[in-house]
């Protein structure tokens, strides 16, 4: 059993919620993030997803495509990305899953990347435009080295995609809880509930939340129907405005601390 399949049944029996931060790796540094990984669980995120910057990050609002931009422009790699994992493992077990598109991963060597990823600790890939239908060649990989190879679903999603997903998903499935891009929103899509009502007839895996969830009260609102909340660019967006200032990573954490009591 992975850490993230470990953390959700703890949680379960803990009638507790997953809270999962995403943050881009190497933004505004790799040193910071190192911070922020840290920070963010000891303020109470129970996993975390580290954006893999991409030139062409088509599903991601504009937050997310600054902090990559910002994250390539110093030069952040798959690589380094890895290194830090290995760096942090010393400190922490918290799962963590790499988040961003195929390009990268292809790119360095898809075997390659699943065994080294596995060697630094990382526990899961979400891989954002790989649909279930073409990621056999990545599969393969991702299972023999353990790790859980997460899809996502969309309100657009219809029976014969949900299928598919669920048949293929390990760790949780990711719901998306609106079309467009990754942002901050004012008020959540009122169909969620309904949406993830229908996924938990097709699969025991648990079913996480993301895309637009903004304040602590999205989060309480989320995690009554699901079994994690995702926040991405509202996190981002304090780090953006922070970025040059000392309390940035304590600022960060503030946030979830915020959302973990709305959770509770």
């Amino acid at each position: 059993m992975s850490r993230i399949s470990q953390t959700f049944k703890r949680l379960k029996q803990q009638r507790e919620k997953a809270l999962i931060p995403f943050i881009t790796a190497g933004y505004p540094d790799l040193k910071t993030t190192q911070r922020l990984i840290f920070e963010l669980e000891r303020c109470g995120a129970d996993m975390l997803e580290l954006g893999v910057p991409f030139s062409d990050p088509m599903a991601d609002g504009p937050l997310i495509q600054y902090s990559s931009e910002q994250s390539l422009v110093h030069g952040t790699s798959l690589e380094n990305i890895m290194q830090l994992v290995t760096l942090v493992r010393r400190r922490t077990s918290i799962p963590i899953i790499l988040m961003g598109y195929y390009n990268p991963f292809f790119t360095y060597g898809l075997k390659g990347f699943t065994q080294q990823a596995k060697r630094a600790g990382i526990d899961g890939v979400l891989v954002v435009d790989l649909p279930p239908e073409e990621a056999a060649e990545m599969k393969v990989h991702t299972d023999r080295e353990g790790l859980d190879l997460i899809f996502l679903l969309a309100p657009t999603s219809d029976a014969k995609r949900i299928d598919s997903i669920v048949k293929h998903a390990k760790g949780f499935i990711y719901y998306v809880s609106l079309t467009g891009v990754t942002g901050i929103r004012s008020a959540l899509d009122r169909d969620i509930k309904n949406q993830i009502e229908t996924i938990r007839k097709k699969t025991d895996l648990p079913i996480g939340v993301g895309f637009g969830i903004s304040t602590p009260q999205h989060a309480k609102a989320v995690s009554r129907w699901a079994d994690g909340v995702v926040v991405g660019s509202a996190l981002i967006k304090i780090i953006s405005q922070r970025a040059r200032k000392k309390d940035m990573v304590s600022k960060a954490g503030t946030f979830i601390r915020s959302l973990k009591l709305a959770m509770q």
